[in-house]
C-alpha cells in the first residue's frame, strides 16, 4: 500500500502516478498508455479545436475506460497590439535576412485557447473523470458546471497563495509545481520569476497550508523523486519530462535529440517563445536574446514571429529557433514505452517505501 491513497480515492486511479499534459508533444497515446497502466493520463487541450478534442476524446475511449484527465489553459485572451508584434518581428529580423525569409511578411497568430464557454460544454457532453486547469482556474459559473459534470478539479499552484487560492474556489487537489518542472509556469497570482520556489521547498509549504491532497511537480523523475515527495506530504506526482523519450510523445526528432544530450545546468525559464515564462532546453535564441526579455508579445501571441525561422530551421536539424520544452531532470529520463515506464516508477518507489 501506497503511504498516502487520497488521490487513487479521489480520482479512481490505481498508481499515484499523473502524466503531465503537455501540449504539442503529448496526444491521445501517451494518455492512454499511462492510463492502462494504471496511473492517469492526461490529454492537453489548449491547442485542440472543440471537434478536434471531440474525436481525441472519442479515441481514448475506445482504447481505455480507464480514468483520463482533460487540461485546459485558463489564460485571458490577449489583447493585439501590432506595434508591439512588429516590434517583436523587426527584434528577429537578423534570423530572418540569415535564413532567407522576407522580415515584413504577414505572421500567423499564435493559438493558444483558454477554457471557455464552448469546452465547458463540451466537457459537460463528454464526461471526463478529472479536468485540469493551468494557470488559475475559470470563472466560479463555468467551474461549477465543470464541478456537476463530474469531474474532479486540478489545478497547478507555484505559490503557497496560489494554493490556498485555489482550495478557497473549490479545487479537489492542487499540483505544486515548483520551479524545476519543464514547459509553462503555471503562476497566475505573480508574474516575477526571479521568486519562484523549487519543488521540494514549495511542496511542504503547500501541504501545511491547504486541506486538500497535494500532487508534487517539478524536477520528479525517477523512483528517489517520487519518493522524497510522499516523505514531504505529496499524495501523488505529476511527471512530465521523464515522458518525453517514450515513444508515446510527439516531439520533433530535433528536440529528442536535445533531450539525450541536456546537461542539469542546461535548461532556463524563458518567455521568448510564447510570451509567458516556460522552462526549456537554452538555445540560440535564448543565448543571444536573454532567456527573459519585455520586448514580446503578449501569451501566446509571441509565437506567430518565430513560426518561419523555426519551420526554416528544424528541417535542417536546428533547435535555434524553436521551444525545446524540459525540466531540469532530463538526465534522467529514460527511453521506454509510457505504460512501461509509468509501472516501473511505480514498482520501484513502492519498493523504497516498503523499505
Amino acid at each position: 500500500m501506497w503511504p498516502d491513497m487520497r488521490i487513487q480515492d479521489l480520482l479512481g486511479i490505481e498508481l499515484p502516478i499523473i502524466q503531465a499534459p503537455m501540449a504539442g508533444a503529448n496526444g491521445t497515446a501517451m494518455a492512454i498508455a499511462v492510463a492502462q497502466a494504471g496511473g492517469l493520463g492526461s490529454l492537453p487541450c489548449a491547442m485542440l479545436s472543440v471537434e478536434q478534442l471531440r474525436q481525441q476524446f472519442a479515441s481514448i475511449r475506445r482504447a481505455t475506460p480507464k480514468p483520463i484527465n482533460l487540461n485546459f489553459f485558463c489564460h485571458r485572451a490577449p489583447t493585439v497590439d501590432a506595434a508591439r508584434e512588429a516590434q517583436w518581428q523587426q527584434q528577429l529580423a537578423p534570423y530572418y535576412r540569415e535564413l532567407g525569409i522576407d522580415a515584413d511578411a504577414p505572421i500567423a497568430s499564435a493559438s493558444r485557447a483558454p477554457f471557455d464557454q464552448r469546452y465547458c460544454e463540451l466537457v459537460e457532453e463528454l464526461k471526463p473523470e478529472v479536468v485540469s486547469f493551468h494557470f488559475g482556474m475559470p470563472d466560479a459559473v463555468l467551474l461549477d458546471r465543470v464541478r456537476a459534470s463530474g469531474a474532479k478539479v486540478l489545478s497547478s499552484a507555484t505559490t503557497v497563495a496560489e494554493a490556498r487560492w485555489l482550495e478557497a474556489r473549490g479545487c479537489d487537489a492542487v499540483i505544486a509545481q515548483g520551479a524545476e518542472a519543464g514547459g509553462h509556469r503555471g503562476m497566475f497570482l505573480s508574474t516575477d520569476v526571479a521568486t519562484q520556489i523549487g519543488t521540494f521547498a514549495l511542496l511542504p509549504q503547500i501541504v501545511d497550508a491547504v486541506r486538500v491532497p497535494v500532487i508534487a511537480s517539478g524536477g520528479i523523475a525517477d523512483a528517489r523523486g517520487i519518493v522524497a515527495a510522499f516523505a514531504l506530504g505529496a499524495a501523488a506526482v505529476q511527471i512530465g519530462t521523464a515522458y518525453l523519450l517514450t515513444p508515446e510523445a510527439t516531439i520533433s526528432p530535433v528536440h529528442r535529440a536535445a533531450l539525450l544530450q541536456a546537461q542539469d545546468d542546461q535548461t532556463a525559464l524563458t518567455n521568448l517563445f510564447s510570451g509567458r515564462p516556460a522552462r526549456g532546453i537554452v538555445n540560440r535564441l535564448m543565448r543571444e536574446q536573454g532567456p527573459i526579455s519585455d520586448k514580446v508579445p503578449d501569451f501566446p501571441l509571441a509565437g506567430g514571429a518565430l513560426a518561419p525561422l523555426r519551420a526554416k530551421a528544424e528541417p535542417a536539424g536546428s533547435g535555434d529557433f524553436m521551444s525545446l520544452w524540459s525540466g531540469q531532470a532530463a538526465r534522467l529520463a529514460v527511453a521506454m514505452p509510457a505504460g512501461e515506464l509509468t509501472r516501473k516508477l511505480a514498482a520501484e518507489a513502492l519498493a523504497q517505501l516498503q523499505r
